[in-house]
């Protein structure tokens, strides 16, 4: 997970809140401690963080909990606002027809970074092309052309051309069927004049609608003046942060950026061409706090299986009281694709307080091979698993390689799984947020 220790010490921080009495000035004093500290582990600049504690600590001395709210529950919403208002920096990337121009220094994950945005507009239904105008880095055009073919999109570039803008220029030509053309860019070990002046050059061609800037979250505070450089020399309307999953600096890299009025609006979250996220302050803390993020959960389902016959098959199954093993089958294929279990889980609200409790690992290894003892099941026996007895129980391990206790326990899963579907599907208030929430109305029955 994204910022995983400073997520961790920040839950611990609302933790001592709702597990106090009472609100006292002490508790307020000894929170804003506590808060200092996982800040300035998260390398947040110093001077952020004392400006952000000093707003808090006044807010939960001087403000009283308006109508309707505990406390408690106050003080803990003012740290989630005055979270939120340290980055929150303007809207996301619009998903428009467009031309966008990538560029940053070498190393910074800038090639991967135009594969993965290109898939992000692609699964929004838009034809993409990519140009590679980097001319100087070996292979560059090579690895986008890689990306393209990964993501399902074109590639244009002109291996040995030494001209960026006449690249481009020939590109957006070839391109012009396209709606969205995303051009990655040279880099240097350093931001350059005569860098500057070729990105001066590809973007008077181009005229791209969004000039998007690549930085590694690794580079911690320094990616303020990084922002801050780069867009004086070439007008950066918006900044993507790569590697924030494996980075203890992420924190002073998001935050040094938003304080230079930047536009976050994509972070990388891993290597794998999913990993990327776009970046919405609310989204990001609620995240961070262990509050999760059904809307986002929700979306990433709708992008990834819609027109998908059989789990739409599944959700109506299960929508109308039915739960079959094939249905589990589904779902567990379904939750593969979204990526590790763990950040899928993050995204529901209060499970952070299992974290501890939860072999993400393990959990993952399990549902492999419960896949596997599925698919060495009939048809019958997925459809109505009170069948599996005895001597089926033995067939099913001897073809799955596993050994008959794993076919009982996975069966006990199976029971488990369609009690508690018989428990949501009872409550007919959560079943109705959910369906919202999901953009449909409530089903009655």
């Amino acid at each position: 997970m994204v910022l995983e220790g400073l997520g961790r010490s920040l839950r611990n921080v609302l933790s001592r809140i709702t597990g106090a009495n009472s609100i006292s000035e002490q508790l307020i004093e000894d929170v804003v401690k506590d808060l200092q500290r996982a800040l300035l582990q998260a390398d947040v600049n110093v001077q952020m963080v004392l400006a952000l504690t000093k707003k808090i600590k006044e807010r939960a001395m001087d403000e009283k909990p308006p109508a309707g709210k505990g406390p408690k529950e106050h003080v803990v919403n003012i740290i989630y606002e005055e979270l939120v208002r340290l980055l929150d920096n303007g809207e996301g990337l619009r998903m428009e027809p467009q031309t966008i121009m990538m560029v940053g220094l070498y190393g910074q994950g800038k090639t991967t970074s135009c594969g993965k945005l290109a898939l992000v507009f692609s699964k929004k239904g838009f034809r993409v092309g990519m140009i590679a105008a980097d001319v100087h880095r070996p292979a560059a055009y090579d690895q986008l052309k890689q990306l393209g073919e990964k993501v399902g999109v074109d590639v244009y570039g002109e291996p040995g051309a030494k001209d960026a803008p006449g690249v481009v220029k020939r590109g957006l030509e070839h391109f012009k069927d396209k709606k969205v053309v995303i051009i990655d860019t040279s880099g240097r070990h350093a931001l350059e004049s005569d860098l500057i002046q070729e990105l001066k050059d590809v973007a008077a061609v181009a005229k791209p609608g969004e000039r998007l800037l690549v930085l590694d979250s690794q580079v911690g505070q320094q990616a303020g003046p990084q922002a801050d450089a780069f867009h004086k020399a070439v007008g950066v309307t918006g900044v993507i942060l790569t590697k924030m999953d494996g980075t203890a600096k992420g924190g002073g890299a998001l935050s040094a950026v938003a304080a230079t009025d930047a536009r976050i609006v994509y972070i990388g979250v891993g290597e794998h061409i999913r990993d990327f996220e776009p970046f919405d302050a609310k989204k990001f803390i609620s995240r961070l706090l262990g509050m999760g993020d059904l809307s986002a959960l929700v979306d990433m389902a709708k992008d990834e299986f819609e027109g998908d016959e059989e789990v739409e098959g599944a959700s109506k199954h299960i929508m109308s009281g039915r739960f079959t093993l094939k249905d589990m089958y589904t779902q567990m294929e379904a939750v593969n694709k979204m990526g590790p279990l763990k950040k899928v889980m993050s995204m529901i609200p209060g499970m952070s307080k299992m974290e501890d409790k939860i072999n993400y690992e393990e959990s993952q290894a399990r549902l492999r091979k419960y896949r596997v003892i599925m698919d060495s099941m009939t048809n019958d026996e997925m459809d109505d698993p009170r069948v599996i007895k005895g001597s089926r129980i033995n067939r099913i391990a001897y073809g799955a390689g596993v050994d008959p206790h794993d076919v009982r326990e996975l069966i006990k899963q199976y029971e488990q799984s369609k009690k508690a579907m018989k428990g949501f599907m009872g409550n007919r208030k959560m079943r109705k947020q959910m369906m919202k929430q999901m953009g449909s109305g409530d089903l009655d029955i």
